[in-house]
């Protein structure tokens, strides 16, 4: 069963190089910036067309994974403080790991995944917080920023619930994904002129964290136990931390030392767990 974490970590990788890009990004309006980069990372698929053919409730669950994540995670980030609405949506390697019994046959959960996963979340926290003091107070963005971990959660889980697919078929899930962002974006967004530099970047994050990543994540979730995944998915904001540390020339804080302990230790403990 952990014949899935390599390609799980190698997902985790590519999406850890996710914010570094969004930086550079961040003048992009974001659902111009997602339906590029998803058109572009289904590119890698156009070979095997063929494979894209799946039953329409498949098709479905893979829009309802891609789009509707990004979607509501956008929503989120427009209503409620940055920093908050990405630890809200962080819960999905939590829900990950206490649905899959729910969702999955002959899958048990016990204790030490229950710990194990509350510990890596707690960890995550502390590597996106970056022991910054947090905006107190409700904010109504914190709903769809659940929402959207819900159904990356879901949507992770169920893809093993349905008839079998290729990977190649995540080339179909993130075209439609891709088309329907460009959609939202002539509907909310105003219209902007993109750079050779721009487009090298956008390239690059549709190839890595909104392209190979998911073609690494459904390999990975074919093959691994989805609680193991889980917990290793905690290392996403960590490694994502580090990255833009190092990008910037800055050292590691005490916080995030004692997030990437607790994310490991919680990850090696879990994944071991039989």
């Amino acid at each position: 069963m952990k014949r899935g974490n390599p390609f799980a970590l190698g997902a985790i990788a590519l999406w850890a190089t996710l914010a570094s890009l969004g930086v550079s990004l961040s003048h992009v309006p974001p659902f111009l910036l997602t339906g590029l980069a998803l058109l572009i990372g289904s590119i890698p698929a156009w070979p095997q067309l063929r494979q894209w053919r799946v039953p329409p409730a498949t098709l479905a669950l893979g829009v309802y994974g891609l789009f509707g994540f990004h979607f509501l995670l956008f929503i989120a980030l427009r209503h409620a403080p940055p920093v908050q609405a990405n630890l809200v949506n962080y819960l999905w390697p939590l829900l990950m790991v206490v649905l899959a019994p729910v969702l999955l046959r002959g899958v048990q959960l016990k204790l030490v995944h229950i710990v194990t996963a509350l510990v890596g979340f707690a960890g995550a926290a502390i590597a996106i917080a970056g022991g910054r003091q947090l905006d107190t107070g409700f904010a109504w963005g914190y709903l769809p920023a659940a929402g959207s971990a819900f159904i990356w959660a879901s949507y992770s889980l169920l893809t093993q619930r349905v008839a079998r697919f290729p990977t190649a078929a995540i080339g179909g899930f993130a075209a439609v994904s891709g088309l329907l962002s460009l959609a939202c974006h002539s509907l909310l967004e105003p219209s902007a002129a993109l750079s050779g530099q721009d487009w090298l970047l956008i390239v690059l994050m549709g190839l890595g964290p909104l392209g190979g990543a998911f073609f690494l994540w459904d390999a990975a979730l074919k093959r691994g136990d989805a609680r193991s995944i889980g917990l290793l998915s905690f290392l996403t904001p960590l490694l994502s931390t580090l990255l833009l540390l190092v990008l910037r020339g800055d050292r590691p804080s005490p916080s995030i030392v004692l997030a990437a302990v607790m994310i490991v230790g919680a990850a090696l403990v879990g994944t071991r767990a039989r």
